[in-house]
């Protein structure tokens, strides 16, 4: 078969010449009947919100991997150092640690030991102090949950929107097809017309999941990627608690 620009490089060459026209006009049309494109084109009319789906999913899967990529920082080393700076009452040193760091931990404890150092200024008393505190920090990891999970809702939609465009476009397809069976009675072999047909109206079932299978996949991997965030924020918000009681215990003693 001649490539489109051997084609277009002889019709170049030998003016309006109506055969070479003809074979490029034939390459287009074996272009656009074959492969992957001809299988799409063949679909129907539901193949292309299905593939705008695909786009949407392909944009997201990238822009959540890259952002919480980022955001993959071991952060067992910083709660160790706000550990100790605070156990040394250095809690101006611990806030500027956090905001020197990066991630949702860092983030969650920056809010807290800020609130923590503003009320102690304030003489606050102990119990007024932790519940303040304790507030802060999950109003902050309340804000951080919903920036990392930004574009999960638009993936478990997908997930299941896709498959149901889908079935949707394959019974469309059935309908067509048995009424031309219908129309053809006795012309063709109803068996042969039946199968085409369905073949058909399968082609955007089989493009559905293809595309809702691997939302789904993504979304649970993103949703598992967060949750272990939300377990460190926690975890590192429940420490410095302790520490920041333990803290406030020892200051008062005598």
């Amino acid at each position: 078969m001649s490539t489109l620009p051997s084609l277009l490089a002889q019709a170049e060459t030998s003016g309006e010449n109506p055969g070479m026209i003809q074979k490029i006009m034939e390459f287009f049309q074996d272009f656009f009947s074959s492969g992957a494109i001809g299988i799409f084109l063949e679909g129907g009319i539901f193949m292309w919100p299905i593939l705008i789906l695909l786009i949407l999913v392909l944009a997201v899967v990238i822009e959540r991997y890259r952002s919480l990529k980022m955001l993959e920082v071991d952060s067992s080393k910083l709660r160790e150092e706000i550990t100790e700076l605070l156990s040394e009452d250095k809690v101006e040193e611990s806030l500027s640690l956090c905001d020197r760091s990066r991630g949702p931990v860092p983030a969650v404890l920056s809010s807290g030991l800020r609130k923590y150092l503003v009320l102690r200024r304030l003489n606050y008393d102990q119990a007024q102090l932790e519940e303040q505190v304790i507030k802060s920090m999950e109003n902050s990891g309340v804000h951080i949950v919903a920036a990392l999970e930004r574009h999960l809702p638009l993936l478990a939609t997908i997930a299941s929107v896709a498959p149901m465009l889908g079935f949707l476009g394959t019974v469309q397809g059935m309908i067509v097809a048995f009424g031309d069976i219908e129309a053809n009675v006795g012309q063709q072999n109803i068996v042969q017309a039946a199968a085409s047909g369905i073949r058909v109206a399968l082609l955007t079932t089989a493009f559905g999941l293809c595309v809702g299978i691997p939302a789904y996949m993504a979304f649970n991997y993103f949703t598992g990627i967060i949750n272990n965030f939300v377990l460190q924020v926690e975890s590192s918000a429940a420490e410095l608690i302790e520490v920041v009681s333990l803290r406030l215990t020892l200051s008062k003693d005598p």
